[in-house]
């Protein structure tokens, strides 16, 4: 066999191994995206139920400790109204202004307390809300750092069409 026979023969094989490697690794990234995407749907369809899950959980937490709070003082009522001790017990009038302070307190540290609790709610609202936001950000800055790299890939490629890397080529040492 001449040499130029040889180098054609080479050539060829070498450009129909390099097809062959362009379609593997082109059906690999395609396995992966599908693979990939599989599993973010599959998260996608999940996570309303786990959302309600939670939910559920919180109200029934809600719910469990309205009950036990009420049945404490229920008891407490019933121990102090039954006993006959606790019956002709009364505050001597001249605690009676301490005892109204501390019921004052208690009101005035609840309400404290509410106030905190609402502008802490509203805090971690707005704190989620820009997170989204910036999850949104993020998902452009993807699509334009994508819509960037492909213009790249392409004008690489145009700008070298013939290119075929020497390590790829099978045959040759």
């Amino acid at each position: 066999m001449s040499s130029e026979n040889r180098k054609s023969k080479d050539s060829t094989t070498a450009t129909s191994t390099s097809a062959n490697a362009s379609i593997n690794v082109s059906q690999i990234v395609d396995a992966a995206n599908e693979n990939v995407t599989k599993l973010v749907n599959e998260s996608s369809r999940v996570q309303p139920q786990y959302a309600q899950a939670i939910s559920n959980l919180q109200q029934e937490y809600i719910d469990a400790l309205r009950n036990a709070i009420q049945r404490t003082f229920s008891v407490q009522r019933q121990l102090v109204t039954s006993n006959s001790n606790f019956n002709n017990f009364a505050v001597p009038e001249a605690a009676a202004p301490y005892v109204q302070g501390l019921v004052k307190q208690s009101d005035d540290i609840t309400n404290n307390f509410i106030s905190v609790a609402e502008t802490n709610n509203q805090l971690t609202i707005n704190a989620l809300n820009v997170l989204r936001e910036n999850v949104k950000n993020f998902s452009r800055t993807v699509e334009a750092a994508a819509e960037y790299n492909s213009n790249l890939a392409k004008s690489w490629a145009s700008s070298y069409p013939t290119f075929q890397p020497q390590q790829f080529t099978l045959g040759r040492q």
